[in-house]
């Protein structure tokens, strides 16, 4: 691990990515579970070379870390919306600590246009969800307006990085 870098929490300034980097980050992006071994045979190089570029790029900020995907509703969490706020003009970075501690709160995001932050929440039920925008949203001081979109269905794509094609070859089953 090198001195300095994410797990340190300071970042060197970017680097570029080449193939094998991206390929890298398609693997763990699908299996964040893959093995050093596993990774290093899929992109063709040694698994010491597999092991440096992992590090790279974690100590790059460029992983941020490793997760589990859940299923919400089978986590006992059958309501999910995404709120959309209208906040106090330079109060984003109190308001992002106050959301921050929200019970259910997955995603924050300070967004340009009609509003200013778009928060997706899951929670246990309907009940639950309205108690948390009508005493703990609405009650913050910094928040102006909200508006409830309810999640009927949700789509996990995940599985993209949005990085250009990859270039190694398909597994058995047609995927990278």
């Amino acid at each position: 691990m090198a001195a300095g870098g994410a797990r340190t929490g300071q970042l060197p300034a970017p680097r570029p990515l080449d193939a094998v980097d991206r390929d890298i980050l398609r693997i763990l992006r699908t299996d964040g579970r893959a093995s050093i071994r596993s990774v290093a045979e899929r992109v063709h190089v040694s698994r010491a070379n597999a092991y440096a570029r992992i590090n790279r790029l974690l100590d790059d900020g460029v992983i941020r870390g490793f997760s589990a995907r859940i299923d919400h509703e089978r986590a006992g969490q059958g309501a999910s919306a995404y709120i959309t706020l209208k906040i106090v003009q330079n109060s984003w970075r109190t308001v992002r600590e106050q959301l921050e501690k929200l019970p259910g709160a997955t995603h924050i995001a300070l967004v340009s246009g009609d509003f200013d932050v778009l928060l997706l929440v899951h929670t246990r039920d309907n009940r639950t969800l309205r108690e948390l925008v009508l005493t703990r949203l609405q009650s913050m001081p910094e928040v102006l307006s909200t508006r409830t979109l309810l999640v009927f269905e949700e789509t996990d794509l995940d599985q993209g990085t949005g990085l250009p094609a990859p270039a190694v070859p398909p597994d058995d089953d047609g995927f990278c």
